[in-house]
């Protein structure tokens, strides 16, 4: 038994190296493929990203917010590192089955640490193994977050760790019985009935039984590596280890997901001058290779977990887009592309091979079929990614959110649009129109500049329009960034006026651009088209920096810095101009309409005192809450106007359900699967609230929308109404009108509606 432990387990050990060696060796080849990033982008602050995955990994700090399964995981990815020395103790046991880790191995602590962590380990996975069970397609279908996973996969990887932690439990059972514990020992708190139950044994089967089990774990752990080694695709095995890098060369160095600004689109690791474009420039993503390395290690690490996929609002909905069948079907064409790659094959951009018929003679057959596939194309096409996969994303973010190992999801999509609108003009028709709409007047209704003056016609008070009304920004508290929807659809504007007038009995000075303010280009970029995203976006910054006094370059006669503060009401106008607007020159600070609201309800310049009874409930705004972390200010609000009763839907902060507007998707129709408006209506109806409430212009759109077809289709009753939260606190600031000598209330006559 000894001899052929020891043979079994050193042969094992031998290949399984070796070959672990060489996979190593294949990644760093296979990431080489992908395209540059800019430079220090990825590599800044490595304290910083060396503390960040320290805490993501210690702290599973993703994972934890899904209780039982996070708590099970953390015991099976901490056990799987920290018992790494058992297998050193079980290759001494293979020769000499008493045999201790020198200075520790009979040390109280260190034995009382194996014992915990390899029962912890055991049942962790016993667990998980469970869940895996109770969650499977067959039972639940397409809500299953397994759905598309690779099983056979994850059964042999959850089959190694059971294995390996009940050899751990049990070679410590018997290390206890060959060091004389004949009583209860605290270092065996766990597996103390089996020391008693092997206490009978002769010494010769004790030890036979040692060099089994000791066999059994080195086996089991080695064949497990020898299995991976030779599958670099398979990532519900690799991603223990990949998960590193991953996190390491995150966007954030702070840790924080990629939400929020799209990245600048570049070409070979630079960024792109879109004034005057290179000749070889690369405009978003056509083939594999074209993803940046890290893009490639995204797809790598992903462990088919499919928490993504679970939060998706276009999954849940019908539509064909899984955030983890796209990384994974993006993983399994680059590894197949990759031998076709390695030779030097790629396609110039008039499709023209790069490489000759001598450097591809030795390619597989496999790896040239692939390389001839597109990216994107539809099952006739033979495509990677379908269209509708591709167009059926809100760019809600909500599969970056749960990502446990930070894979950029949005990002990736939005590269392949890039290419698909600006080289092959391939996008949805609708969206041809906002376009068109955005680059003649400059917003996506094609409506005239002097239409976003026509609100201000309707409120009992000045609206100071700058350079109209004053010269320039340097005389107010707070430029308000009306956007398109508030200044033109009829339903946001109801939010405009609203937060004007708190404003306004507030007491705070602000003004607007009127005419001048054209579209951030939100929709435009997520659609794909960057280019005209950076027209607008340049035309905005030089007009806001004019507007807030920086329009000279003469000192002499440049006007006095002032605080570039902006408040707006759209969440895609307050994210582009926040976080997106940097990137072009324009510094400025933009907070949400929610957080000034708040911020003068705390110093008592806005006091809710009527009260507006009954139930609300509060959509999270994607582009709000997630991509930005507004989550706390409106639900302040709501809970300070008298009357409101809050209850939150099942999905709401991180795990809110997206309305289904972002991504440009406000402008596309939905024709496949259900409305993802009418999803989210439908849970909120499931509380019988009397008030939807949100905070953006475009969920007050999509959530008005559905709430009306279902008052026609009577699934939802007369009274309810789809708000903004500032509407409700300005029904709440309003004291009640004094009644008339007739006991009709005191009203001013509505004013007419702007033609």
């Amino acid at each position: 038994m000894q001899l052929a432990a020891i043979i079994v387990s050193l042969v094992l050990i031998a290949v399984g190296v070796a070959l672990l060696g060489r996979a190593v060796a294949q990644f760093v080849r296979y990431f080489r493929l992908g395209a540059p990033v800019p430079a220090g982008t990825r590599t800044d602050e490595p304290v910083t990203r060396t503390v960040t995955v320290a805490k993501e990994f210690l702290g599973h700090t993703r994972m934890n917010k899904w209780g039982v399964v996070g708590v099970a995981h953390w015991f099976v990815a901490v056990g799987f590192f920290s018992l790494l020395l058992t297998i050193v103790n079980a290759i001494g046991q293979l020769f000499q089955a008493d045999w201790l880790i020198p200075i520790i191995g009979d040390w109280l602590p260190w034995e009382i640490f194996v014992e915990f962590l390899g029962l912890m380990t055991t049942l962790g996975i016993l667990a998980l193994i469970v869940i895996r069970q109770l969650s499977k397609p067959g039972k639940a279908g397409r809500k299953s977050r397994f759905a598309g996973s690779n099983f056979r996969q994850a059964y042999f990887v959850e089959a190694v760790i059971l294995i390996v932690g009940v050899c751990i439990m049990t070679l410590h059972a018997l290390e206890g019985v060959q060091h004389g514990v004949d009583s209860y020992d605290a270092g065996y708190f766990a597996s103390y009935p089996l020391v008693m139950a092997f206490q009978d044994l002769s010494l010769a089967t004790v030890q036979n039984l040692t060099y089994f089990f000791a066999m059994l774990k080195i086996a089991t752990s080695f064949i497990w590596m020898i299995t991976v080694s030779l599958n670099i695709d398979m990532g519900v095995a690799w991603h223990r280890f990949l998960a590193f890098p991953n996190i390491w060369f995150k966007r954030e160095a702070s840790g924080d997901v990629a939400l929020g600004a799209l990245l600048p689109m570049v070409s070979d690791g630079k960024p792109i001058d879109f004034e005057d474009p290179g000749e070889d420039d690369q405009f978003g993503v056509s083939q594999v290779e074209h993803f940046s390395w890290k893009g490639l290690l995204d797809f790598s690490t992903c462990t088919e977990c499919g928490r993504c996929q679970s939060q998706c609002p276009a999954w849940n909905t019908g539509k064909p887009l899984s955030p983890k069948l796209l990384i994974m079907a993006l993983r399994d064409h680059s590894h197949a592309k990759a031998p076709y790659l390695l030779a030097g094959g790629g396609k110039t951009a008039e499709g023209e091979e790069k490489a000759t018929e001598e450097q591809l003679k030795d390619v597989p057959a496999a790896a040239l079929a692939e390389a001839e596939r597109p990216l994107i194309g539809t099952l006739e096409e033979n495509g990677v990614i379908d269209p509708d996969v591709l167009w059926s994303c809100t760019t809600c973010g909500a599969c970056v959110e749960q990502c446990p190992v930070d894979i950029e999801h949005v990002d990736h999509i939005v590269d392949m649009r890039r290419y698909q609108v600006m080289i092959e003009s391939s996008f949805p028709s609708e969206a041809g129109t906002m376009l068109k709409n955005l680059e003649k007047k400059g917003n996506p209704w094609g409506l005239a500049k002097k239409q976003r003056l026509a609100w201000t016609k309707e409120v009992d008070f000045e609206v100071p329009v700058v350079g109209k009304d004053i010269e320039d920004l340097t005389e107010v508290d707070y430029l308000y960034w009306v956007g398109c929807a508030g200044a033109l659809e009829d339903r946001a504007k109801k939010t405009t006026k609203a937060f004007a007038e708190l404003l306004h009995i507030a007491g705070v000075k602000f003004a607007i651009m009127g005419g001048d303010e054209a579209c951030t280009g939100d929709s435009a970029r997520r659609l794909g088209n960057e280019f005209l995203f950076q027209q607008l976006g340049q035309q905005n910054v030089e007009m806001l920096n004019m507007a807030f006094g920086e329009d000279s370059d003469d000192e002499s006669t440049k006007k006095p810095k002032n605080k570039k503060r902006i408040v707006a009401t759209c969440p895609h106008c307050f994210n582009t101009i926040a976080n997106e607007y940097p990137q072009l020159g324009g510094e400025f600070e933009v907070i949400h309409h929610t957080q000034l609201l708040q911020h003068l309800i705390d110093e008592g310049k806005l006091v809710p005192v009527t009260p507006v009874e009954g139930l609300i409930t509060y959509h999270d705004p994607c582009y709000l809450g997630r991509h930005n972390k507004v989550y706390t200010p409106p639900r302040e609000i709501i809970a300070k106007v008298p009357g409101l009763r809050n209850e939150e839907m099942h999905r709401h902060k991180e795990r809110g359900f997206c309305c289904g507007a972002g991504g440009a998707r406000m402008w596309m129709e939905e024709r496949i699967g259900k409305r993802i408006n009418n999803e989210r209506v439908d849970e909120a109806l499931s509380l019988n609230p009397d008030i939807v409430s949100t905070a953006c212009p475009f969920c007050l759109v999509m959530l008005t929308d559905s709430v009306n077809g279902k008052k026609n289709d009577g699934k939802a009753k007369e009274s309810i109404q789809v708000v903004d939260v500032a509407q409700l606190l300005l029904e709440s600031v309003k004291t009640p009108e004094e009644p008339a000598d007739d006991g009709e209330p005191v009203s001013e006559p509505e004013p007419e509606p702007a033609k």
